[in-house]
């Protein structure tokens, strides 16, 4: 099976590069397959019972408080077995992240449950969010190669996060998506103040710059940003062309030369 993955990743990657006109170094190419790789070792029993993949949801006809019509889309797996039904909605978020903001989860599956059980009239028992990225202690175990190390971590490692149910903030939450969609629509941004780039992200060991920033193409025209990029290099103009032009940071720089270091030296 594991031969399988690589062939259909391989034909998946041709094809978004086909498509994209874009191509992964041979170092992202195989950090991407080992997440699909190890992925699949620890989910495999859950992998092999989904009843019905990538189901798309819908909550049309919807109006914000300010009139605009708009509709919430999602797509989620279903598990069916014996007398119990279960919703999964895949992330690509950090575990840690989504262990510390499980509120924010739960108005997202809260809508997808209430779209599947009161819309479709199908019964549904749990929902549960799987974070598909590695663990940090597990990345390194792998780039070890100590086998010990890797047995720990791998066992360690419970990307499956239960969300409770809550029926009675359904409306709530409908409410707060139509309140972004004015935001948006209006052209309502506010930046967080620069303080708040140099905090830690919750749940995780990042700053709001690094999870957050380094994703958002507003950056080159953010006051905030702007401050935080100042303060970094001291006011130092020559240093401060590396905060909007760089694509990682230190951090995942470190990353990268650890490992290939690593492969280096085997060879």
């Amino acid at each position: 099976m594991e031969d399988k993955l690589k062939e259909l990743f391989e034909a998946n990657y041709q094809r978004l590069r086909d498509e994209g006109g874009h191509a992964l170094t041979d170092y992202a190419k195989n950090e991407a397959f080992e997440q699909v790789l190890w992925y699949w070792r620890r989910l495999r029993d859950l992998a092999e019972k989904v009843t019905d993949t990538e189901v798309r949801l819908s909550l049309p006809n919807q109006t914000t408080p300010g009139g605009r019509p708009f509709s919430i889309d999602g797509i989620v797996d279903i598990v069916r077995e014996e007398a119990t039904t279960k919703m999964y909605d895949v992330k690509t978020h950090d575990l840690a992240y989504i262990q510390a903001n499980k509120e924010l989860y739960e108005e997202q599956l809260n809508i997808y449950a209430h779209i599947w059980q009161e819309l479709r009239k199908n019964d549904l028992d749990t929902t549960a969010v799987i974070s598909s990225d590695l663990p940090e202690n597990l990345k390194k175990a792998i780039r070890s190669r100590d086998v010990e190390k890797i047995k720990k971590e791998a066992a360690a490692w419970d990307p499956v996060v239960p969300i409770e149910l809550k029926k009675d903030k359904v409306a709530a939450t409908i409410k707060a998506f139509g309140e972004v969609v004015d935001a948006i629509e209006d052209g309502e941004f506010s930046c967080p103040k620069p303080e708040t780039l140099k905090s830690k992200f919750p749940g995780t060991s990042k700053t709001f710059a690094y999870k957050v920033c380094l994703n958002c193409d507003g950056r080159y025209a953010c006051n905030a940003y702007r401050q935080y990029a100042i303060a970094q290099v001291h006011g130092k103009a020559r240093d401060l062309v590396k905060y909007f032009e760089q694509d990682i940071e230190k951090e995942q720089q470190e990353d990268w030369l650890e490992s290939n270091t690593a492969n280096k030296e085997e060879i």
